[in-house]
């Protein structure tokens, strides 16, 4: 693309679009780089398509299993580590599935981009470094190398701003000479600031000429100030609580004054009043007073207690105006409490961005952002980018770690946590080695060019840029509930970049903007609507989790599935061993996931709606998920049992797709599994496509067996697959199964536990030993009838009944709500649902599924 101009007009013409961000026109201006970047709606998009996309061919021959290969990477890579935001994926990773699923030259898209790290991969896979690329290569084998195109998209400004420049590198030379510029800038207006007195033995050190010989201050130390409760005398914490030797902080330490036991827990703050002349207002806040001074004197490093001529220093500080801007920004919502990483105990008083400043700290910064906005507009947008990594910290987020030589960026990740002891660094201690490891990762970085990545700022549930089937696959890491508060966390970067988030359609859980569960979910549901819709069909999609709660994970695979997606594979992330394993549960767990799931082909979408709610509907479904599904994946020479090619996981996708669709579901579990027995061949309990067991038999033939499945036992569905894998290569008594299952079973507490000997009369088959043994299909499909009937006995006392169920049979009430919504009588889904508690029907995605859908048909 050609460069373009953004001006006012481009920007009325975009303003409506959701997530337009908050900020005078002049400043989104300033901040983007059109047109492969703007702080707002990205207007020129649509010529980047035209100039890279391809249309959608429905006749094209593209196909791919999920990729489904054990990865292992760290974080310790250099550009990985170039900047400090609260969340990433290592490009590393996202690279083995971008090869995996795309051709050079493809467009691979990321609605919630954070720092571009999907397109610091799109573009890395057309020059990886030599190491990587042959490690890639024995790892995968056959690679297509060649630079992906990207487009990339965040509500955040500050989150597009670092994606633009992790994406677009600047001449190595010309940012070192103007960024060490700034810092010598910086150094002759306010280097006294950051000058001690150098002391031995506890005297002061004079030079030749008898002046005080100064060093250069690193970090001052601060400490909060208490009140001991027996005595009413000040308490330093850094001076009672710390133990300096070891670096040790007691929970309980002696009062200086009267040595009493004190705890932080029972004493009060001591507090300062103080007028504040940005706000025009008379403040109280948190006393802090400096307690360790670390300082250098050529190339040696020294510490000291802070003497009269630093006391002296600082309140000379404190006397003086700055003459630069700073932002003076009330923080995030009106009121002492400004958002859900308020904490009362540790932010009272603290309502403004200043606030979160020692004076000294926002010298230094104001200077820095009064300088960068001389540099020249090539360079600028980098600088800008290098020194904004000091905006936190150089706050007092930034907390002292004693047992840690670097003070450098020592605030709590995901939180605006202020410490009792906090550490006031200089730009040059927390800037230099930045600029190094910069030019570093710049030179790198020499092979990325602007012409492959275009970078929106908007809300991912409007893009209206992008037309339908335009995208060949989608890579994603999105907001995940109440895991980390972006906009609250992302206000300091943002104010002095004077761009804001608007945070209407933020997808989050948070209390001070009134959003529950509910409302995530249905942010989250328009979000994957919109990936649904640019994704090529027949395309792929993959999406990194991170949340241990059920009620995230549910409605995040409602949001999916409700978008039209089909889900192929879920494993977990095991980031100490960073291996993956398969998820079969419909829990979420500890660590990250990672979700496959990819858009059907339009011709199947054709077939299925003529044929939808029929028993050939049905196994049309079955056949292209089948084929979507991978053949064969082996672990230490071990064949994988695939969860989702055996029975159960078959019969619930294709329930899902029906139920989400609007479709009748047209037969049960027993028809279901009698069919799929007839029509499509079984290999060690899975289910495949006659052309694919070839493929399976051969490497089968080469492994040295098959693996065992890891399965939970959390409620009755699971207590049956759990013996059934017990059963099928061994006939056991019920008192040889009955320790392995009282060890292995973990109910959740809402679920009817049913005796042992029960679910194996309503599932299995006795011989005349007494030991069970998994019947045969047809045997099966007539248990799986009569209790199906026993199920449904059981849902009438929940339909009857009034009040909440603390204590009921999932399976009764899953059975129930297919009855019913066969026979559509939505209005009883809804009032058993309304009888389940609502964490509960958050917790169960099948369950969640018939109701949300039931509601809606009520609703109207």
């Amino acid at each position: 693309m050609e460069k373009k101009k953004l001006t006012k007009e481009l920007l009325d013409s975009v303003r409506h679009i959701e997530g337009f961000p908050i900020g005078r026109d002049e400043d989104i201006i300033a901040l983007s780089a059109p047109p492969y970047y703007t702080a707002c709606p990205n207007p020129f998009i649509q010529d980047f398509i035209k100039e890279h996309g391809k249309p959608y061919d429905a006749t094209d021959d593209y196909h791919r299993e999920p990729f489904a290969a054990d990865v292992t990477e760290g974080k310790n890579d250099p550009i990985y580590n170039a900047h400090s935001y609260h969340t990433k994926v290592p490009h590393k990773a996202i690279m083995r599935y971008i090869l995996h699923y795309t051709e050079p030259g493809d467009i691979v898209f990321d609605g919630f981009c954070g720092t571009g790290m999907t397109g610091v991969a799109a573009q890395m896979c057309g020059n990886p470094d030599p190491a990587f690329k042959t490690h890639l290569v024995q790892e995968m084998g056959s690679v297509k190398w060649g630079t992906r195109k990207a487009i990339l998209c965040d509500l955040s400004p500050v989150a597009t701003f670092i994606a633009y420049n992790y994406n677009n590198p600047v001449d190595v030379e010309e940012f070192e000479r103007e960024a060490n510029r700034i810092l010598l800038e910086v150094e002759k207006e306010y280097g006294w600031m950051y000058q001690t007195q150098h002391t031995f033995n506890g005297k002061i050190l004079k030079d030749a000429d008898g002046n005080p010989v100064l060093g250069r201050i690193n970090y001052t130390v601060w400490s909060d100030v208490f009140v001991c409760p027996q005595c009413s005398e000040e308490v330093i914490f850094y001076n009672a609580a710390v133990e300096k030797e070891k670096g040790k902080v007691n929970k309980d330490f002696l009062c200086p004054h009267c040595k009493a036991m004190l705890n932080k827990r029972n004493m009060e703050r001591a507090w300062v009043t103080k007028f504040d002349k940005d706000i025009n207002e008379t403040i109280r806040h948190a006393k802090q007073v400096p307690v360790l001074i670390n300082y250098s004197l050529g190339n040696k490093r020294f510490e000291k207690d802070p003497e009269g001529f630093d006391h002296d220093l600082i309140d000379k500080i404190e006397s003086m105006d700055i003459p630069y801007w700073y932002p003076t920004e009330r923080f995030m919502f009106k009121g002492q409490r400004w958002g859900d990483t308020w904490r009362s105990g540790i932010h009272a008083g603290i309502t403004h961005v200043h606030h979160f400043y020692t004076k000294r700290a926002l010298f230094s910064l104001a200077k820095v952002f009064s300088l960068i906005e001389k540099v020249d507009i090539d360079l600028k947008r980098y600088i800008l980018y290098t020194f904004e990594q000091s905006i936190l910290g150089m706050s007092k987020i930034a907390r002292y770690v004693p047992t840690h030589y670097s003070q450098v960026n020592q605030y709590l990740s995901g939180t605006l946590y202020i410490g009792s002891q906090v550490v006031d660094v200089s730009l040059g201690y927390i800037i230099g080695n930045k600029i190094r490891n910069l030019k570093g990762i710049l030179n790198k970085m020499r092979q990325f060019t602007k012409k492959d990545v275009v970078i929106a700022n908007q809300s991912m549930n409007s893009f209206k840029f992008l037309n339908d089937n335009s995208c060949d696959y989608v890579f994603t890491d999105p907001p995940f509930g109440d895991n980390l508060m972006y906009s609250e966390l992302n206000f300091f970067w943002e104010a002095w970049l004077k761009v804001i988030t608007n945070n209407n359609q933020e997808a989050i859980i948070n209390k001070s903007q009134g959003k529950g569960l509910l409302e995530y979910r249905l942010i989250m549901d328009n979000c994957f609507k919109e990936m649904y819709r640019i994704l090529k069909p027949g395309r792929w999609l993959t999406m990194v989790f991170h949340n241990s709660k059920n009620s995230i994970w549910n409605a995040i695979q409602d949001a999916l599935l409700k978008a039209g997606f089909i889900v192929a594979d879920v494993r977990v992330l095991n980031k100490k061993q960073g291996s993956f394993k398969q998820i079969t549960t419909t829990s979420a767990m500890k660590e990250d996931l990672v979700v496959s799931a990819y858009k059907p082909k339009a011709n199947f979408i054709v077939k299925f709606i003529a044929k939808a709610g029929t028993e050939e509907g049905v196994w049309e479904f079955v056949k292209q998920h089948l084929e979507q599904l991978p053949v064969v994946v082996t672990s230490d020479n071990l064949i994988e049992v695939l969860a989702e090619r055996q029975n159960y996981m078959l019969y619930d996708r294709m329930v899902a797709f029906h139920l989400q669709n609007g479709y009748t579901i047209p037969m049960g579990a027993a028809e279901f599994y009698m069919g799929l027995h007839q029509r499509f061949p079984e290999r060690d309990g899975m289910y495949f496509l006659p052309q694919q067991v070839p493929e399976y038999e051969q490497k089968r033939a080469l492994a040295q067996g098959v693996g065992q499945l890891s399965l939970f036992i959390q409620d009755e569905r699971s207590a049956i697959q759990w013996m059934r894998s017990k059963l099928e290569n061994k006939l056991q008594t019920l008192a040889e199964l009955t320790p392995q299952f009282l060890k292995e079973a973990k109910y959740v507490r809402w679920e009817k536990q049913l005796e042992l000997s029960e679910i194996l009369d309503q599932n299995f088959l006795q011989d005349e030993d007494g030991s069970w043994y998994v019947p045969d299909i047809n045997k099966q499909t007539d248990l799986e009838k009569l209790r199906e009937k026993a199920l449904l006995r059981e849902f009438e006392l929940y339909k009857e009944g009034k009040g909440k169920l603390k204590l009921f049979r999932s399976e009764s009430v899953r059975a129930g709500f297919k009855f019913c919504w066969k026979n559509k009588e939505y209005h009883t889904i809804v009032k058993v649902a309304q009888r389940i508690p609502e964490s509960i029907i958050q917790d169960d995605v099948s369950l969640l599924m018939y109701y949300n859908n039931a509601l809606t048909r009520t609703e109207g």
